[in-house]
C-alpha cells in the first residue's frame, strides 16, 4: 500500500466527474475517498461536505469526492441529494491505488479489496497538509473545513 504522508506532494490525477466534467488537482483542494455512492454513510458524508460547500469556497478550497462508481451513478447521486461538491469516478482504481486508499477490507469473515474512507487536504503548492484515515463521518466535514480555513 502506498502511503502519502503529510508534507509530501500529492499524486496528480485527471478523472471523469459528474456533469460531464473533469476532476484535477488544482489549487487548495480537499480530496475525500468514499466506498460507494448512495449508501447511508457515504450519503451522509457527501451531504456534510455539501453543507459546508460555501465555506470551503470562501476559503478558496475545492472539494472532490472520489469513488469507483461510474459517472452516470454519480450524476444520479448528486441530483438525488442536491450535492454541492465535485464527484469523480475512478472506475479503474488507479487514483485510489496511487493515493493508498485501495485496501484489503473484511466483512462477515470475508476479505475483499475496497476503498478506505480517507480525506486529504492539499495546499496551493500541491503539498498534502493533513491526512485523515479510517474516517468517522460524524463531524468530519466540519473538522476538515477548520483545517482548510487555516491554510
Amino acid at each position: 500500500m502506498t502511503d502519502i504522508p503529510e508534507g509530501t506532494r500529492a499524486p496528480a490525477f485527471d478523472m471523469p466527474a459528474d456533469g460531464g466534467g473533469r476532476a484535477t488537482l488544482s489549487g487548495p483542494t480537499v480530496v475525500y475517498f468514499y466506498p460507494k455512492a448512495d449508501t447511508p454513510v457515504c450519503t451522509n458524508e457527501a451531504k456534510d461536505f455539501s453543507e459546508h460547500a460555501d465555506a470551503f469556497a470562501a476559503a478558496g478550497v475545492s472539494v472532490i469526492g472520489v469513488s469507483k462508481d461510474p459517472v452516470k451513478k454519480l450524476d444520479r447521486f448528486k441530483a438525488k441529494y442536491d450535492l454541492k461538491v465535485v464527484l469523480a469516478s475512478d472506475e479503474e482504481a488507479g487514483v485510489t491505488e496511487s493515493w493508498g486508499v485501495w485496501v484489503e477490507k473484511s466483512m462477515y469473515g470475508k476479505t475483499y479489496m475496497g476503498i478506505e474512507r480517507a480525506t486529504f487536504l492539499i495546499d496551493g503548492a500541491g503539498v498534502v497538509r493533513r491526512v485523515w484515515r479510517k474516517v468517522s463521518v460524524k463531524g468530519h466535514a466540519a473538522e476538515v473545513l477548520a483545517a482548510a480555513q487555516s491554510l
